[in-house]
């Protein structure tokens, strides 16, 4: 059966998974790339980077594993973009140049619409203007029978969350503080019953825990 997963997605210690102040050139907002440095220095990191001499191990293995079985990729509009501060902001294509990392259907939630995007390496971003359910339709559509992945942003995976969609749920807590910034677990209300965490793994710079729905039959 197919699934709704969320793979190698970083919060902070308090929760964030970007700080205040995204940017063109601050994605992640202000001082918020850190959340990413665990990835940064894993060897398939450095690999897709052209930077050799990264580290195996538990990190490295989480991420080899984040690829596993997907088919098609959500996203919501402020994932893919324009941040306020780009001009252009119908020329946007996304924050990943015209090769993006995901080599498959990518499902954009919008309030706009816009025409599908074909890039390098077959990934395609198609706008959704009608709801997280209908993007969640066409991603297992397209994704031939693989499971989707829930790319981001917070607010995208917390909607999905509160509608009891998303089945698993691999998150990766980066021990630091961001004080402000996008906050994924917030205003969950009863749904949290549906889920618990069934693995919490600590690396040396991270802790990776993978937290799936509940079997409730």
């Amino acid at each position: 059966m197919q699934k709704l997963v969320v793979r190698s997605f970083a919060i902070s210690l308090d929760g964030f998974s970007a700080a205040r102040d995204q940017s063109q050139k601050e994605p992640f907002g202000k001082d918020g790339l850190r959340l990413m440095d665990w990835a940064f220095n894993t060897k398939l990191f450095g690999e897709r980077f052209g930077r050799p001499g990264g580290q195996e191990g538990i990190d490295n293995d989480f991420i080899a594993r984040s690829d596993d079985n997907i088919g098609a990729s959500i996203m919501g509009r402020r994932m893919f973009g324009p941040p306020h501060d780009v001009a252009d902001k119908e020329a946007w294509r996304g924050w990943w140049g015209e090769n993006p990392v995901y080599h498959h259907p990518v499902f954009v939630l919008s309030h706009q619409r816009r025409a599908s995007l074909e890039m390098e390496g077959g990934t395609t971003f198609t706008f959704v203007t009608d709801g997280i359910e209908s993007a969640l339709s066409q991603a297992f559509a397209a994704a031939g029978g693989r499971d989707v992945r829930l790319a981001g942003g917070a607010a995208t995976v917390r909607q999905y969350m509160k509608a009891g969609l998303i089945d698993e749920l691999h998150l990766v807590q980066v021990p630091i503080l961001l004080g402000q910034g996008e906050r994924m677990f917030e205003d969950l209300g009863g749904v949290v019953d549906l889920y618990e965490c069934v693995e919490f793994t600590p690396s040396k710079a991270v802790s990776h825990l993978r937290i799936v729905k509940k079997d409730l039959r």
